[in-house]
């Protein structure tokens, strides 16, 4: 039998509303590895945000910061952080404009407020704290993904600093990426360090960062809670994280059995 691999999002994939991962989704991951299927996160998450499910889960292969950090067999495999140099450009504008920042990388994350409402919101909706203060982390360090805390009403100043991408993830926080990098890019250096191709390959994803890894796999599952632009990219669509969508979409795809 050819290999194949399963890529999973987090949250509002492998985690329900409640942070939680369900009963029917543990099972299937079991379902899968027993067949021998490769099972691997890709989330925009740090790795530090996540040990605990890789724990639980007994998963060790993982796509994180969008594709900018992806580590194979406890190894990493491909690093791609931001330009220090535009980042701290990047940085002053955002200082300027009163608008706090995040900065993390494979081992830490911190925050250029020592207390702000919006970071307080989004990340603690996620069940995390916000991360304590370094106003100068950035300049001192490697950083993989910088999170802006910026509402949907205000200008969109930052697309001016094309050097970046930029993800929307909250109502009030952004993710800010390498131009070009995407999940899809992690998960070709992972496919072209396991030997497995493309089309052996499949992704379930809800959210607005998951559309280039739907779009790359050889089949893209959005989960039934996704929004309209992954379930637009990917290839078929389960039922909502709520009711064993993971679970539901493995059958679909007969990669496991009841």
């Amino acid at each position: 039998m050819d290999k194949k691999i399963v890529f999973l999002d987090i949250d509002g994939t492998l985690l329900d509303r409640n942070n939680r991962i369900p009963s029917s989704t543990k099972n299937a991951i079991k379902k899968l590895k027993e067949g021998g299927i490769e099972v691997a996160i890709a989330t925009g998450r740090p790795p530090i945000w996540f040990s605990h499910i890789l724990n639980e889960l007994d998963l060790m292969n993982y796509v994180s910061f969008n594709g900018s950090y992806v580590v194979f067999n406890g190894e990493s495999l491909l690093t791609n952080p931001l330009n220090s140099e535009e980042l701290s450009k990047f940085v002053e504008f955002a200082n300027e404009k009163e608008q706090p920042m995040v900065f993390l990388n494979e081992k830490e994350i911190y925050a250029n407020h020592s207390s702000h409402p919006f970071i307080h919101e989004s990340i603690g909706g996620m069940d995390l704290q916000h991360p304590p203060f370094n106003k100068t982390f950035h300049l001192e360090n490697d950083v993989y993904q910088a999170l802006l805390f910026i509402e949907e009403k205000d200008s969109p100043w930052y697309k001016d600093h094309s050097q970046f991408d930029y993800v929307r993830w909250h109502e009030k926080a952004i993710d800010i990426l390498p131009s070009g990098g995407s999940k899809a890019k992690g998960i070709e250096a992972m496919l072209k360090a396991m030997g497995i191709p493309k089309e052996n390959s499949y992704a379930f994803g809800d959210g607005w960062n998951d559309i280039e890894m739907l779009k790359y796999v050889g089949c893209g599952v959005a989960m039934g809670n996704a929004v309209i632009g992954a379930k637009e990219a990917a290839d078929i669509v389960t039922n909502d994280v709520e009711e064993d969508g993971l679970y539901k979409g493995l059958l679909k795809l007969d990669l496991i059995k009841e």
